[in-house]
């Protein structure tokens, strides 16, 4: 089975030839208080890889390739789009990352830089086709109340399905979300035949490495093309309620200094879909 809820063994995932790695984690440059050399130090300990996606920003994973570049870093980017879905976008090379960074987000990050590019999910799995690089729906069917996953949004028709089956790869298993909804990704991957992913959503250190993509492969090049390939497995636990309060803090924390911007944010993304929903219960 290429999904599994269990808590991810390294060393058994290594003894039947394949690579652990956590590919949903953010750091210090985003929304989350920790320095990435304390992830890169963590990951050495579990004896797993990691992409480091932030919000709309591609500095930690400089820093830690910087800092290890013999160590398995993907580098990744999770981008926060106008419409409200989070994309992840997963690239063989820094430099890739890096240049689809400057010609497509910098330049349309807005005042509560974690949120919000000027950029519909439609718009940027367009752009993102022309690069070298894995575009990934990050928690499908989430976030709460919130609408920040694709599917959840193609389910409201507040987005055209046909978006979501551009996508390369659905991540099945998010630390951050419950099971009902992990097991929904999970489904639709197997359904539609798209590519699987799964990680934590860490925002704390000791989150890092509860949920990991497992492919038989050494290199972010590699990695990426078993994805692809439809020849990657997942394999994770949901981090648990006590652990999701922890982690609202701690991003809670990190948006304070933006806070008035990111409420324009919230305002402008759910009232059309308030107005859309009193619209049907109209007629």
């Amino acid at each position: 089975m290429r999904i599994r809820f269990e808590r991810p063994d390294p060393a058994a995932i290594r003894e039947r030839g394949y690579t652990p790695a956590d590919l949903h984690v953010h750091s210090s440059y985003s929304d989350a208080p920790t320095p990435v050399r304390a992830l890169l130090a963590q990951a050495e300990r579990l004896d797993i890889g990691l992409a480091i996606t932030d919000h709309n920003e591609v500095r930690g994973v400089a820093e830690a390739l910087e800092r290890r570049p013999e160590a398995l870093v993907v580098p990744g980017m999770e981008v926060s789009t106008a419409d409200g879905p989070h994309i992840l976008l997963y690239f063989p090379m820094l430099s890739g990352l890096q240049d689809f960074y400057a010609r497509e987000i910098r330049e349309r990050k807005g005042k509560s830089p974690y949120l919000a590019v000027r950029l519909t999910a439609e718009e940027l799995v367009e752009r993102g086709k022309n690069y070298d690089c894995l575009i990934t729906a990050a928690h499908p069917f989430g976030y709460f109340f919130l609408d920040k996953g694709l599917l959840k949004c193609t389910a409201k028709h507040a987005i055209d399905p046909a978006v979501a089956g551009q996508v390369d790869a659905l991540e099945v298993i998010c630390g951050g979300m419950g099971r009902a909804l992990n097991r929904q990704a999970a489904d639709e991957a197997v359904r539609t035949g798209q590519g699987m992913t799964g990680g934590t959503d860490s925002h704390l250190l000791g989150h890092l490495g509860g949920v990991v993509t497992c492919c038989q492969a050494d290199t972010a090049e590699e990695f990426i093309e078993e994805i692809r390939r439809k020849r990657s497995h997942v394999i994770g636990e949901e981090t648990g309620a006590f652990g999701k309060v922890l982690t609202g803090g701690a991003i809670l924390g990190e948006f304070l200094p933006y806070a008035v911007p990111s409420l324009q944010v919230h305002y402008e993304q759910n009232m059309p879909r308030l107005k859309r929903y009193f619209t049907r219960r109209r007629e």
